[in-house]
């Protein structure tokens, strides 16, 4: 089973003591795609970078962490984003970003680009998220609206992750038409009851959840939990209790990775949801999106079986 993740890696600065930075990479979907790497699922990462050392240095990480790296286009002068994370003494994250001119906005309007969303439809799932739209004009986003109804008319999936950050939007209503055009292109949309309150409203969002038709939702709510609908299931499904929380940056990330790969190796998504809350709980008590790898949960024999062997 392939996956392929769509998006953006930024130069990551994260806070330490005495006004020290740490440097990293990072964004919602190489967050993702690396966790998947990590849970032993096979995954390409699709986006453009730089010719620059960062971009080398990026490009490289990926590879070492078994993330392919064949749809990354390499653009002449251009350099990767870059963000600061902040966080309050309750772990909770605050983003700030340098990426207006970033390499990855140009991915769909290249030479190239015909040939990398043709290859999307040879994936078993094509995994992005609302940040990943929000880099596109609308004409690139036309474009890979097209691909992703290929991908689903040579019967592969399509995962969308709402992640919504009102700063990458020139305004909310176009953000909610784009949104509902994906919601109705997706198979598996993972959604968060905070993301639909920005986009749509406070309150909105758990009403906004309810009235999408999509073959399965996994909604997180605001209280430590999941809510997965699906054929024949619609069920809440707490988190454990999670003692130490350090920075919740990409626990979202980390949870969508860890449901993508259990529903992969044949989980049902009521325990998928469990394996996304485990891993969730984990990220959260490590500075940075991506935890040491010492750190990540040991597979599940019935998950790491059924990817190898697919």
């Amino acid at each position: 089973m392939k996956i392929a993740c769509i998006g953006e890696c930024m130069i990551e600065l994260t806070e330490a003591a005495g006004g020290h930075l740490a440097r990293g990479y990072g964004g919602d979907t190489l967050n993702t795609a690396t966790y998947l790497a990590r849970l032993g699922v096979t995954v390409d990462y699709v986006t453009a970078l730089g010719d620059d050392p960062w971009s080398d240095e990026m490009v490289a990480g990926w590879r070492t962490e078994g993330i392919g790296t064949s749809h990354v286009a390499r653009l002449a002068g251009k350099l990767p984003g870059l963000y600061v994370i902040e966080t309050n003494a309750a772990g909770e994250r605050r983003f700030h970003y340098w990426r207006d001119s970033s390499a990855a906005r140009s991915l769909l309007d290249l030479p190239q680009t015909g040939a990398i969303l043709a290859a999307l439809a040879g994936y078993d799932v094509v995994y992005l998220s609302g940040v990943t739209l929000s880099l596109y004009d609308v004409a690139g986003r036309t474009r890979l609206m097209r691909a992703l109804d290929d991908v689903r008319k040579a019967g592969r999936r399509v995962a969308f992750d709402t992640n919504f950050r009102p700063r990458g939007w020139p305004d909310r209503a176009l953000a909610q038409r784009t949104y509902h055009e994906m919601f109705e292109g997706s198979d598996i949309v993972l959604a968060s009851v905070e993301d639909l309150d920005l986009l749509f409203g406070a309150g909105r969002g758990a009403a906004v959840a309810d009235g999408l038709q999509v073959p399965e939702l996994v909604l997180k709510l605001a209280e430590p939990a999941s809510r997965v609908r699906t054929a024949g299931i619609d069920q809440m499904v707490r988190a454990a209790p999670v003692t130490r929380v350090v920075d919740t940056t990409a626990a979202g990330d980390s949870y969508s990775a860890a449901y993508l790969a259990a529903r992969i190796g044949g989980a049902d998504p009521v325990a998928a949801a469990r394996a996304g809350h485990d891993l969730a709980g984990i990220v959260v008590g490590y500075p940075g999106a991506l935890i040491p790898r010492a750190a990540m949960p040991a597979q599940t024999p019935v998950i790491q079986r059924r990817i190898t062997t697919a």
